[in-house]
């Protein structure tokens, strides 16, 4: 699996998953990333053997300046270190995946709860992607189930 986090709201960029994960295709990632829209100028990543020769020429020639993390030392960046640790703990130690496609589907569902439902204490109880605060008057408040009820989110309803 590869995922590309914005680290000012620690929202999910793009991801994808593949059951041979080479350097060619981890550069054409970098490209479906970042198309000719708006290209980040660093990007921080780890010694992993997916990023190789390719994967740097195509960053070069973006202009994406690669910031590598030292040997063995996750803190170095800890957004996505976070990130994943939180895919591990609560998604994928609670499902048996089926594929590559089943785990795309899961992760594509995770990703929208882990976007739009889920808090986190570094955004002030906030969700990347903002959400409002409900009053009372609101209505009432049911419950929304996300990742095939591995999760739930309670919003109140208008009457």
């Amino acid at each position: 699996m590869l995922v590309v986090l914005s680290q000012d709201r620690r929202q999910v960029i793009h991801f994808n998953v593949t059951e041979h994960p080479i350097s060619a295709w981890t550069a054409r990632q970098l490209l479906e990333d970042c198309g000719l829209d708006e290209i980040p100028r660093y990007l921080v990543r780890d010694r992993d053997s997916i990023y190789g020769r390719s994967f740097s020429r195509k960053a070069d020639a973006l202009g994406i300046k690669e910031v590598l993390t030292a040997v063995q030392f996750p803190w170095q960046n800890p957004y996505a270190e976070r990130l994943i640790g939180s895919i591990r703990r609560e998604c994928l130690d609670h499902v048996i995946i089926l594929g590559e496609g089943h785990l795309n589907r899961i992760l594509s569902s995770y990703f929208d709860y882990y976007a739009n439902a889920r808090i986190h204490l570094s955004l002030g109880k906030d969700t990347p992607n903002g959400r409002a605060v409900e009053p009372p008057e609101r209505g009432r408040v049911v419950e929304l189930k996300h990742v095939g009820g591995l999760h739930h989110e309670y919003v109140r309803l208008a009457a």
